[in-house]
C-alpha cells in the first residue's frame, strides 16, 4: 500500500440540510457518537451474518471498549464491528455527511426489513471528535477477507494522511482522540463514567471502561444493553418495573402505576411512563421524559415530541423512527412527531380509564396524586379531556369519589346543574356542616390549578355553574317556612344596616338549623372570580373595580340574634347594640378570612371592650 495524502471533500448537497439540522449543544456529546458510531458498527457486522453474507459460525464477543490514557494524554475508542477497508475510509471519513449507515441501508435494501437499528443518519458524528481534539486517528481492519488495516490521521483541518495500520491485527476500529488542553477533563474516570451512563447506559452493545495502567478484575460492563423497555409488558413483573423506575430517576420512592409502550405500527414506539407518588403539588415540576433513539439517549424532555402535560410523569420514550440528532424546528414540522405525540396520549388515556374500569379501587386511591396532572393535561389537550371526561373524580364531603355526572343526578332535585366545591375545608368547615345539616353536598376543589379546572369544565358544559360553598345559600334555604316572623326579620335587618353601616354590601336574614351559627358571610361567586383575576394581572386597569361582593346572613334562629330582636328598642343599650352587632359581622368575616389588618385591630378593640362591661356586669 502506498502512502496517500488528500484533502477532504464536503459535499455541499448534504452540508447545508446538516448545519440546519444539526446543533451540537454540549461539548460531551462527542462520546455519544463515537460510541454509537462503534454500535452501528456491530450491529452492521450482526446483520451481515443474519443476511447470510458473512459465512461467521463464531461466537463474537461484540463489545465497545473507552480507554482513559493519561499518560498519553488520549481518549481511545474500540469497537470490534465491521471495519472499514482503504476504500471505504475514503469515503465514509474522507467525504463530510456523507452516511455511512444511509449506504449500508440502501445497499441492502431488498434484505433489510427493519433497518432500525442502525443509529446513524447524517455522517456527521465522527467530527465531533474535533470539538475536544488536536488531533484523530483511526486504525481500522475490516471483516472482508485479506483486508489490510489501515490508519488515517487528521489535525482537525481539511488535510488528512491514509497509511497502512502497524497495530490492527483484528476486525474492527480503534479511534484515538488526543485530546485538547481545554478538554483534559475527558481523562478523569468520574467524568467519562458519568458522560457514558447519561448517553449510553442502554445502548445494545456491551461498553466496557478502561483506564490505561490501571489493574481490574472481573470489568464488568457500564450499562445494560436490554433495558425494561424492550421486553413485552407480559414478560415484566411488577417488581422489575419498580426497580427500573428506582435506577432510571435515582430515587428511592415506588411509582403509583405506569403505561408500558409497545408499538411496531404505524411507527416503532416503546418506553415506559410511571405516575409519581407526589408529596405536594410543587413536585410536579420535577418530572422527567427521556427521549432515546435506539436505546441511545437524545435528550430529556422534548415538548415537541411528548406532549407538554405528560413531561409531569416520569418516564423513557424510544422512538427510532426520529433522528438523533435533530433540530425542534424540525420537530415541530414533523408529521410523524405530530402522530407520535397523540399516540402517546391516547396510550394513556387508555391506561386511565383501563384502571377505572378494572381497579377502580385503587384508580380511587391513586386520584389525590394524580388529579393535578390529569387536570393540567385536561388543559393543555382537549383531545385528553374528550377521552377521559367521564372517569375524573371529585371527593365529596363524606370522602366518597363521584364523576360529574355522578354528582349532577344526586343533587339534581335540590339544584340542577350547579355543582358546589370547597376549596378550604378548614376555613369553611361551617359552610360544610350547613350543608350536611341540610342534606346537601360539595365537592372538594383545593389544588391551586382547581380556579383554571373550574372556568374549563363550564366551558365544556355551558349548562353547568361552579359555585363555592359560600357563594350562595338558595338553594340551602329553599324550604324554609313560610311563616316566618317577617316583622322581626325586617328588624333585624334594620338594625344591622343602621349600626353596621356599609361593611357589607348586602343583608339578609334566615332561619338556619343551627342555633350555634350567629351569622355567615356569603362571597358573590362572579365578584370573587373577578377579583381573582385582577389580582392574577396585577398593575392592569381594566377599568372596573373588582370587590368581592359580600352578603351578611344573620340567624334569627340564634338565641343571640334574638336577644337582640328584644333590645333593638332600648335606647339605653344603643352602645352595647352596636359593640355586639359589629362583633358578630367581624366574627363572621373572620371565619372567612375577611378581615384586614384595620379591621382586625378594631375586632381587637372591641373585643375587649366586650370583655370589659362583662367583668363589670
Amino acid at each position: 500500500m502506498e502512502n496517500k495524502r488528500g484533502n477532504i471533500s464536503i459535499h455541499t448537497e448534504n452540508i447545508f440540510p446538516i448545519i440546519k439540522k444539526w446543533l451540537y449543544s454540549d461539548k460531551d456529546i462527542f462520546l455519544r457518537e463515537l460510541i454509537s458510531n462503534g454500535c452501528d458498527a456491530i450491529n452492521k457486522h450482526k446483520k451481515l451474518i443474519s443476511l447470510g453474507e458473512i459465512s461467521d459460525n463464531k461466537d463474537n464477543d461484540y463489545k465497545i471498549n473507552v480507554i482513559i490514557d493519561k499518560e498519553n494524554q488520549t481518549l481511545i475508542f474500540e469497537d470490534n464491528g465491521i471495519g472499514m477497508t482503504e476504500e471505504e475510509v475514503e469515503k465514509y471519513i474522507n467525504q463530510v455527511a456523507f452516511s455511512g449507515a444511509e449506504d449500508f441501508v440502501n445497499k441492502y435494501k431488498e434484505k433489510i426489513s427493519e433497518e432500525n437499528d442502525i443509529i446513524g443518519h447524517f455522517g456527521l458524528g465522527f467530527y465531533s471528535a474535533f470539538m475536544v481534539s488536536k488531533k484523530v486517528q483511526i486504525d481500522t481492519l475490516s471483516y472482508k477477507e485479506n483486508a489490510k488495516a489501515v490508519r488515517w490521521i487528521s489535525e482537525g483541518q481539511t488535510e488528512y494522511e491514509i497509511s497502512p495500520s502497524d497495530n490492527k491485527t483484528t476486525r474492527g476500529t480503534t479511534i484515538t482522540l488526543y485530546l485538547d488542553d481545554d478538554s483534559k477533563e475527558f481523562l478523569e474516570e468520574y467524568t467519562v463514567r458519568s458522560i457514558i451512563d447519561k448517553y449510553c447506559s442502554f445502548l445494545p452493545v456491551d461498553i466496557y471502561l478502561k483506564v490505561s495502567g490501571k489493574e481490574e478484575e472481573d470489568l464488568k460492563p457500564i450499562n445494560d444493553t436490554k433495558p425494561l423497555w424492550t421486553k413485552s409488558p407480559k414478560d415484566c413483573t411488577d417488581e422489575e418495573y419498580k426497580e427500573f423506575y428506582k435506577k432510571v430517576f435515582k430515587t428511592f420512592d415506588e411509582p403509583l402505576f405506569w403505561i408500558h409502550l409497545n408499538v411496531d405500527y404505524p411507527f416503532n414506539l416503546k418506553g415506559i411512563l410511571y405516575f409519581p407518588k407526589l408529596k405536594n403539588e410543587f413536585e410536579l415540576i420535577e418530572g422527567k421524559v427521556k427521549l432515546y433513539n435506539n436505546q441511545v439517549f437524545v435528550a430529556d424532555n422534548i415538548k415537541e415530541v411528548i406532549p407538554e402535560f405528560l413531561l409531569l410523569l416520569k418516564g423513557v420514550i424510544d422512538c427510532p423512527d426520529l433522528p438523533l440528532n435533530v433540530s425542534r424546528s424540525f420537530l415541530q414540522n414533523d408529521k410523524d412527531v405530530s402522530k407520535i405525540s397523540k399516540h402517546i396520549v391516547k396510550k394513556v388515556s387508555d391506561k386511565l380509564k383501563s384502571l377505572y374500569k378494572n381497579e377502580k379501587e385503587n384508580y380511587e386511591k391513586f386520584w389525590d396524586d394524580i388529579q393535578v396532572f390529569i387536570k393540567f393535561g385536561c388543559l393543555k389537550d382537549e383531545g385528553f379531556y374528550d377521552r377521559i371526561k367521564d372517569i375524573i373524580l371529585f371527593k365529596n364531603i363524606d370522602d366518597k369519589y363521584l364523576t360529574l355526572n355522578e354528582y349532577l343526578e344526586s343533587c339534581k332535585e335540590k339544584h340542577e346543574n350547579k355543582v358546589f366545591y370547597i376549596s378550604d375545608e378548614n376555613q369553611q368547615s361551617q359552610y360544610i356542616k350547613l350543608f350536611k345539616d341540610y342534606g346537601l353536598d360539595a365537592i372538594t376543589l383545593d389544588t391551586s390549578i382547581d380556579n383554571h379546572f373550574i372556568s374549563f369544565i363550564e366551558y365544556k358544559n355551558p349548562q353547568v355553574k361552579f359555585k363555592r360553598i359560600d357563594a350562595d345559600l338558595s338553594d340551602v334555604l329553599k324550604d324554609k317556612n313560610e311563616d316566618e316572623n317577617k316583622e322581626d326579620k325586617t328588624a333585624i335587618e334594620n338594625l344591622f344596616k343602621d349600626l353596621v353601616k356599609d361593611k357589607v354590601k348586602n343583608y339578609s336574614v334566615e332561619s338556619l338549623k343551627s342555633e350555634d351559627t350567629t351569622a355567615i358571610i356569603l362571597v358573590s361567586e362572579e365578584s370573587r372570580r373577578m377579583a381573582e383575576m385582577k389580582s392574577q394581572f396585577a398593575g392592569m386597569d381594566f377599568g372596573m373595580n373588582f370587590e368581592e361582593e359580600k352578603t351578611l346572613v344573620i340567624n334569627n334562629n340564634s338565641p343571640i340574634v334574638k336577644k337582640l330582636v328584644d333590645l333593638k328598642d332600648d335606647e339605653s343599650k344603643k352602645e352595647q347594640l352596636s359593640l355586639i352587632c359589629n362583633q358578630i359581622v367581624d366574627v363572621a368575616l373572620l371565619s372567612n378570612k375577611e378581615l384586614d389588618s384595620k379591621g382586625l385591630d378594631e375586632f381587637i378593640k372591641r373585643n375587649n371592650k366586650l370583655i370589659s362591661m362583662v367583668m363589670d356586669l
